[in-house]
């Protein structure tokens, strides 16, 4: 079974948890509201907003999700996935810190050169993931998606 599957697989049972969880939490609160006191009303509507956020959370990040592999495939098909595979690692397997660091420095410099590619915003992303920093990955790969279809209207979330 490969990692793409087990991942897929993981996402939709933690999926199904959360929307049998905002079910839950959404009868709740509707008992409350139909309690008819003024607390049992305000907490209720308190309670229900909480499945509603979820909700709206969840499909964001299935979103992000969707439009990430979609882009990864594109790349894949044109041969231009990002190649991490000869830069030395640890016995855990992640990229060793300095090496992570001179692979971004080598992207950002491409992406600086050409900044309205897509696919070397996707490309600093994984960068950006090798080393560590999650929210600046997620940023520029929502950028490289805005790119993608035609959305995005500046040099990007902090200018690389």
């Amino acid at each position: 079974m490969g990692r793409a599957y087990r991942t897929r697989i993981v996402v939709a049972l933690l999926t199904l948890a959360l929307i049998a969880y905002f079910i839950l939490l959404g009868g709740r609160a509707i008992a409350l509201i139909e309690s008819g006191s003024a607390a049992g009303i305000a907490l209720g509507i308190g309670v229900l907003l909480l499945p509603i956020i979820g909700v709206v959370l969840l499909f964001w990040e299935l979103r992000f999700g969707w439009q990430t592999q979609r882009l990864g495939r594109q790349l894949a098909e044109q041969d231009r996935l990002p190649d991490d595979s000869d830069l030395p690692r640890r016995p855990s397997g992640r990229v060793e810190r300095d090496a992570a660091d001179a692979h971004f420095e080598t992207v950002r410099e491409r992406v600086e050169a050409a900044p309205q590619d897509w696919r070397g915003w996707y490309e600093l992303a994984h960068a950006y993931d090798l080393a560590g920093d999650r929210k600046r990955a997620r940023a520029a790969m929502r950028h490289a998606i805005d790119l993608e279809r035609g959305r995005a209207t500046t040099d990007g979330p902090d200018s690389a």
